[in-house]
């Protein structure tokens, strides 16, 4: 899910079973049936009896205990009129108090009547496989809302794995999903916390640039450049590689070293052929910080070199190059 956010939104810097047996089995039938036999029939005789002189609303059955009246009719209520049952019971909604905060944020938004939890990618659900079969489906279902809005209402998509979260706090994709919809909707300080959490159960690292980048945001660059240098980082993808990449040289800046930013992002893949995203979002990050070091000559240069693969409008290398034409023209 990490990999999958990070194609889609660029970062700060542009970015039981079986059936029981019945009670006795064959085995109790068979000896009813002997012992029946053994008596001569007198079983069968007896029953009839019993049930000629025992049956239901016979009027000639005598009463248990000499004088004690047989029960019939209504029962009348214990003590006058009986309240209802407690679990029959319910307020008033004039008279219901205020759901706690802490009741709010489990029951979550509102689901739409179109999210099944069915959406979620199978790697998602087969660790959802140790829940009761009913909170798989919830948890699965605040999920599923959570993804589909993350881009358009972050925030919403956050409280949808706040409630997620409420119901199964110990699943690390969970805590992932809370960390990233937290990080989306700009609460980094929670992000940080929940992919932390993520990170302690399943070991990954693949959370690493955005805690980075949390780190930024919460003004704490060193931090950021410490993940950076994680003996992990060597083994990512060419993509999560630029991504810790781009959030360093954004850490240098924050701290005022711009050479030092720079020389970080001219060791990546900036001439690569490739036109993925990652590649747009590493020569759109050289671009932006070799404006805001003062070369902005070098700078238009690779707005252009930006906008030429940027074939999904990820960024806004055009109006970048266009503004800064405009300016050197005008000085």
């Amino acid at each position: 899910m990490a990999e999958q956010r990070r194609n889609q939104r660029p970062s700060r810097d542009g970015n039981r079973s079986g059936g029981r047996p019945a009670a006795g089995g064959q085995g109790g039938a068979g000896k009813s049936q002997s012992r029946g036999a053994g008596q001569g029939g007198r079983s069968s005789e007896r029953s009839s009896e019993r049930s000629q002189k025992w049956s239901p609303g016979d009027d000639k059955r005598p009463a248990r205990g000499g004088d004690r009246p047989a029960r019939g009719g209504e029962r009348p209520a214990r003590g006058g009129d009986r309240p209802g049952r407690k679990s029959d019971w319910k307020r008033p909604a004039d008279k219901q108090g205020d759901r706690t905060q802490e009741q709010a944020v489990y029951d979550g938004p509102e689901l739409p009547a179109h999210i099944t939890g069915q959406e979620l990618d199978r790697s998602i659900t087969a660790q959802l496989k140790g829940l009761p079969e009913k909170l798989a489906q919830r948890v699965a279902r605040h999920l599923a809302a959570a993804g589909e809005l993350i881009d358009s209402d972050p925030e919403t998509a956050y409280q949808h794995t706040l409630a997620a979260r409420a119901r199964a706090p110990r699943l690390a994709v969970v805590r992932e999903a809370s960390g990233e919809a937290a990080y989306a909707a700009g609460h980094y300080a929670q992000a940080l916390a929940e992919l932390r959490a993520a990170k302690r159960m399943n070991g990954a690292t693949a959370y690493l640039p955005i805690m980075a980048d949390c780190h930024r945001a919460l003004g704490n660059p060193e931090q950021a450049i410490k993940l950076a240098k994680s003996p992990s980082v060597p083994n990512f993808t060419a993509e999560a590689k630029a991504e810790m990449t781009i959030v360093e040289a954004g850490a240098r800046r924050d701290m005022g070293q711009f050479d030092a930013a720079l020389r970080t992002l001219e060791l990546a893949p900036l001439q690569s052929k490739n036109r993925a995203s990652w590649v747009v979002r590493l020569r759109y990050a050289y671009a932006d910080t070799l404006e805001a070091a003062g070369r902005e000559t070098d700078a238009l240069a690779w707005f252009h070199r930006t906008y030429a693969i940027d074939s999904d409008q990820l960024t806004d290398a055009a109006e970048r190059a266009e503004a800064l034409e405009k300016r050197q023209t005008e000085s």
